[in-house]
């Protein structure tokens, strides 16, 4: 019998464990510690993917002007990434479409690494050209560190537009 993958909402009580996440999924190539989990907090939540007791993925995003933008994601082993990235995301648009987010964008690196897309595809995610966003969104990528030129995978998480302020 398989385990199943189970998603909670992180607290600060587990910033150690992230921080050993980490440190674990880069084998020790980054200086990610405790102190910097508990400053990304500040500016994100995140989602944690386990699975028999043990941290194997983590989301995090935030919320701002109607847009989600997914800031962090990992998954360790790679052998989970499909299963937690689908339970990670579902769990993420739900608390998005709470809090009435009509989109919530990816901002892949450059150049994208082979693969991305196809990957980001089978979460809903759809490549999009930044200069061909709704005027919030493209100033919500620009802000992000997106140019005009720039492409982000981005998911519709609710088919009509805010017009007016809520």
């Amino acid at each position: 019998m398989t385990q199943e993958i189970t998603v909670r909402r992180a607290k600060p009580s587990d910033a150690g464990r992230i921080a050993a996440f980490i440190k674990h999924a880069y084998r020790g190539r980054t200086a990610f510690d405790e102190t910097s989990v508990i400053e990304r907090f500040g500016g994100a939540g995140f989602f944690l993917a386990e699975k028999g007791g043990e941290l194997i993925g983590m989301l995090g995003w935030r919320a701002e002007n109607l847009v989600v933008h997914v800031m962090d994601f990992l998954v360790w082993p790679a052998v989970e990434r499909a299963a937690a990235a689908q339970v990670l995301f579902a769990e993420m648009e739900v608390a998005a479409a709470g809090l009435q987010c009509e989109v919530a964008m990816l901002f892949p690196p450059r150049p994208i690494p082979s693969g991305l897309i196809g990957f980001c595809k089978t979460l809903g995610y759809e490549p999009q050209n930044v200069s061909e966003l709704a005027k919030a969104w493209r100033e919500a990528a620009i802000e992000a560190g997106m140019g005009e030129d720039g492409v982000v995978l981005m998911k519709r998480l609710r088919t009509d537009r805010v017009v007016r302020p809520m």
